[in-house]
């Protein structure tokens, strides 16, 4: 297959699959009526039977009518739709005759959409494995790589772009990507689009496709919320609605437990449940960044294998830590809701919040990100008086209670490391170890201020440049004129200070008086 990223080998390196899962149905792949390319591509990646999502969305799909799924990661929602876009494209009609026959190639035929890097890429690699023997083209586009090299590989021809809103776009208003072929669309997790603040770019680029009539469209969701279900409603032609519920399939194979606990004691617990506790990746969610950089400084100051990942650092470093936690050098990876949903790595044993997460439908999110594919994992929650108040709405909206662990007093474990800032450790800020720039009016004077200065502080000054001298005021005001005036320059070269005489008050012209007429006057 033709690519124009990664080659086959890094692929086949870098992606570790899972082992079979125990949730499949008796429903398999060829009993469906799949192009022969597909099912080699399927066998490759060991898939013989469908998952639930899989089972009730391909009989739809496939039949051309468009799809809004409600699906958690891990359900094999990616397979889905990936079987439905290579099946529709390898029996366009036009296909065998369209420009691709020719050396000037044409528009893209499909689009799919990722509301993160992270999750195009996984999408970029699934895609590589399940389409490899159809001879379709694939384009990744995404933010952080090499410019130059994407609008290249768009301008080549793809038939299948996997994308994040912000790059796509960009390339659209240039002129790069054009939208009169697509014949296919797929958005994957759209709750996550609105929640990173995409809606108006996933408009912008809804209205810029082909009518609704004129493609299949596939939605896929963890949450149906009202501003996704608008989206379907203008922008899809009559979707048909399939939900596997997180009762079904994720959360079913999830030990939940919940620790109250002090602000104070969140990080000795936490040191206290990783030694106890036999767990091979853990993932570990904190609200903010400053609070992620703590944490993941704090756990290595602790003997940890810890790194923390946010939405702000830049790619290569992001995937460098990706493939870290994917090959198992590190350990434990920290991060934010914004990285949460970009996480696709099997066999994350432990998801821990540290952080009630202040945004209800995240905490189904983060605990997806273990047991997946009907794995079975844990995921523990610790409740400090800060974020406490979280707890009800969100065991409201799961329709049940977390169950509560009370943990014994030898739980907690004393923090080895040392004091750690809350700033980021990218940024320069004085330390201990870093001396502290010198400040204006401390540096060395020369040598006529020095004799000046002897024997006494001097006041901290201000420079006023005049037209013929350039003199200092010491005292407030100067700058404006407000203060005692510098009018010459003495024999030792120090300004002489004159006392401004008082500017004279207007006299006022006395009121005349009205002459009385002498006594005894008259006419």
């Amino acid at each position: 297959m033709k690519h124009g990223m990664p080659s086959e080998s890094e692929i086949q390196s870098t992606i570790v699959r899972a082992d079979k899962p125990h949730f499949l149905t008796k429903v398999k792949f060829e009993d469906f009526d799949l192009p022969a390319e597909v099912l080699a591509g399927l066998a490759d990646a060991g898939f013989v039977n469908c998952t639930p999502i899989q089972a009730q969305v391909l009989p739809v799909s496939l039949t051309g009518r468009d799809v809004a799924g409600q699906a958690q990661t891990g359900t094999g929602k990616t397979a889905a739709f990936l079987v439905t876009v290579f099946t529709r494209l390898l029996r366009l009609p036009d296909r065998e005759t369209s420009s691709r026959a020719v050396s000037k190639p044409g528009p893209p035929l499909a689009l799919i959409v990722a509301p993160t890097r992270e999750l195009a890429l996984q999408i970029y690699h699934d895609a590589e494995i399940l389409g490899r023997h159809t001879g379709l083209t694939l384009a990744q586009v995404i933010g952080g790589i090499d410019y130059r090299r994407q609008a290249e590989v768009l301008r080549r021809g793809a038939d299948i772009v996997i994308c994040t809103p912000g790059r796509i776009i960009d390339y659209f208003k240039q002129g790069v990507f054009k939208t009169s072929g697509i014949k296919t669309l797929v958005i994957d997790e759209a709750d996550r689009l609105f929640d990173l603040g995409f809606t108006k770019d996933m408009r912008y680029i809804l209205q810029k496709l082909p009518h609704y009539e004129k493609r299949q469209s596939m939605l896929f969701s963890a949450t149906l919320s009202y501003r996704v279900l608008e989206l379907t409603y203008d922008y899809m032609n009559l979707p048909e609605f399939i939900s596997v519920t997180p009762e079904e399939v994720t959360v079913e194979g999830i030990e939940q437990s919940l620790f109250h606990v002090g602000r104070a004691e969140k990080l000795p617990l936490l040191l206290g449940l990783l030694e106890r506790e036999d767990w091979g990746r853990v993932l570990i969610f904190v609200n903010t960044k400053a609070g992620v950089e703590w944490l993941a400084e704090k756990l290595r100051g602790n003997g940890l294998p810890a790194e923390g990942i946010t939405g702000d650092i830049p790619q290569p470093k992001r995937l460098r830590l990706m493939e870290g936690f994917k090959t198992g050098r590190v350990k434990i990876l920290v991060a934010t809701d914004v990285a949460s949903r970009g996480i696709h790595v099997e066999d994350i044993t432990h998801v821990i919040n540290y952080d009630l997460p202040q945004d209800i439908e995240n905490y189904v999110h983060r605990i997806g990100r273990t047991a997946r594919a009907g794995k079975s994992g844990r995921a523990i929650t610790l409740a400090c008086e800060e974020y406490v108040f979280h707890l009800a709405p969100l065991e409201e909206f799961l329709g049940r209670q977390i169950p509560v662990v009370w943990p014994e007093e030898d739980w907690f474990k004393k923090d080895q490391s040392g004091p750690v800032s809350m700033y980021s450790r990218g940024r320069r800020r004085p330390g201990p170890d870093r001396p502290r720039r010198e400040a204006a009016g401390k540096r060395e004077r020369r040598p006529d201020q020095r004799k000046a200065a002897e024997g006494k502080e001097q006041p901290k000054t201000v420079s006023v440049s005049t037209p013929a001298k350039t003199v200092s005021v010491s005292r407030p005001g100067g700058i404006f004129g407000l203060s005692p005036k510098y009018k010459n320059i003495g024999e030792s070269g120090a300004p002489v200070e004159v006392e401004t005489e008082p500017r004279p008050k207007k006299k006022r012209r006395p009121r005349r008086k009205k002459k009385k007429e002498p006594e005894g006057a008259g006419p």
